[in-house]
């Protein structure tokens, strides 16, 4: 059994050194190619140096590189199943009587280890790192977009009010949420549940203060009543500042641990929360996808060099995983949607992958 066991972590520690060296390779091509776009989209737009767009880069890559982390484990495992089956160390393991299926499994429960440390651990940082991107991207072209507004809609309430906010634009001022052009729609919650129109306030501007909107250049009217002007007002808020930034922002700058709060919040607050159900389900889904990118590598990487034609599957393997990646991203359009549930749209993908693989490796170990 120690033998075995040393056999194990041989495989592990080289389909691991393989898959950080894919990881560097992917890692450099997706810097290069991200500090390009942003020259072109930003750069071109803003007065903003090498320096400005290099930190762009290295905010936004992190996101980009999780994105294609299953291709760092599909060409990773593939090349480490080559070598070891080039050096015709399979064909050793295997005339020793030892099954694919037990150095096939270490490497499929390491990707599924490493992708639920992804989401975890991994995620959070990369969103935070995808809000600061988005932040300085903005920064960088508010000169470019000055004319260019930014409609947005809230809603907030309890038991006993609903009130929908609607602004022409909106910014950051010294850390708090500014709203410019604001209308107020005050509504008061009958005893059966319905909404009852209760007053409209319009104002210039509109801070969220710790507890409170404080309003500037208000004109507020109530059914049947003549509008009353006034220099400021302040109404309750139930928002935080962390949940109405949340709200600008796309789910790729959501942190995985906070995604079920803000679905709750945006639901509540009666939006569609479609697109962040769909972002928790697909990160749910990750380490499965990551598995079973390593036993789909791996199933196409075990025919024998001897009976030839092993380039060819394991071309065959890449051009698949390909294949794979671009369902996973036609499946997250149809989820967008709404053509299909999130869950299906986040776990098809994967599981068709792993049950794929599973199958070729069925059909090569056993016939």
């Amino acid at each position: 059994m120690s033998a075995m066991g040393r056999m194990e972590r041989y495989v592990l520690a080289g389909t691991l050194t393989a898959v950080a060296g894919a990881l560097a390779v992917i890692g450099s091509v997706v810097l290069l190619i991200e500090f390009v776009d942003i020259s072109r989209t930003v750069g071109g737009r803003a007065e903003a140096g090498f320096g400005e767009m290099l930190w762009l880069t290295m905010l936004k890559a992190p996101a980009t590189l999780l994105v294609l982390l299953p291709f760092c484990f599909l060409f990773g495992t593939l090349a480490a199943y080559v070598g070891f089956n080039r050096r015709s160390e399979l064909i050793a393991m295997r005339a020793a009587g030892v099954s694919a299926w037990r150095f096939v499994l270490p490497a499929a429960l390491a990707a599924f280890v490493i992708g639920a440390l992804a989401v975890g651990a991994l995620n959070p940082l990369t969103a935070m790192l995808t809000a600061k991107f988005e932040q300085a991207r903005t920064d960088l072209l508010d000169d470019y977009m000055a004319a260019t507004p930014k409609e947005t809609w809230l809603r907030q309430g309890d038991e006993n009010t609903q009130v929908v906010i609607r602004a022409e634009d909106h910014d950051r001022i010294e850390g708090t949420i500014r709203l410019k052009g604001v209308s107020l729609f005050v509504y008061s919650v009958d005893p059966r549940g319905g909404l009852r129109f209760s007053r409209r306030i319009e104002a210039q501007e509109a801070r969220l203060m710790p507890g409170y909107w404080r309003l500037t250049g208000v004109r507020e009217a109530a059914p049947g009543a003549a509008s009353v002007r006034s220099e400021s007002l302040t109404i309750p808020s139930t928002l935080e500042e962390e949940d109405a930034v949340e709200r600008f922002s796309s789910p790729d700058a959501i942190a995985f641990w906070r995604l079920p709060a803000t679905i709750r919040w945006t639901e509540q607050a009666g939006f569609s929360g479609l697109s962040y159900r769909l972002r928790l389900q697909q990160l749910l889904a990750t380490p499965l996808l990551f598995a079973a990118m390593s036993v789909l590598a791996a199933a196409f990487s075990l025919r024998l060099i001897r009976l030839g034609g092993l380039a060819r599957l394991a071309a065959s393997g890449v051009a698949l995983g390909f294949v794979f990646f671009f369902f996973n991203q036609f499946c997250g359009a149809l989820g967008k949607s709404e053509m299909i549930p999130p869950f299906a749209a986040a776990w098809a993908p994967p599981l068709l992958a792993l049950l794929s693989g599973l199958t070729l490796l069925c059909y090569t170990e056993d016939g």
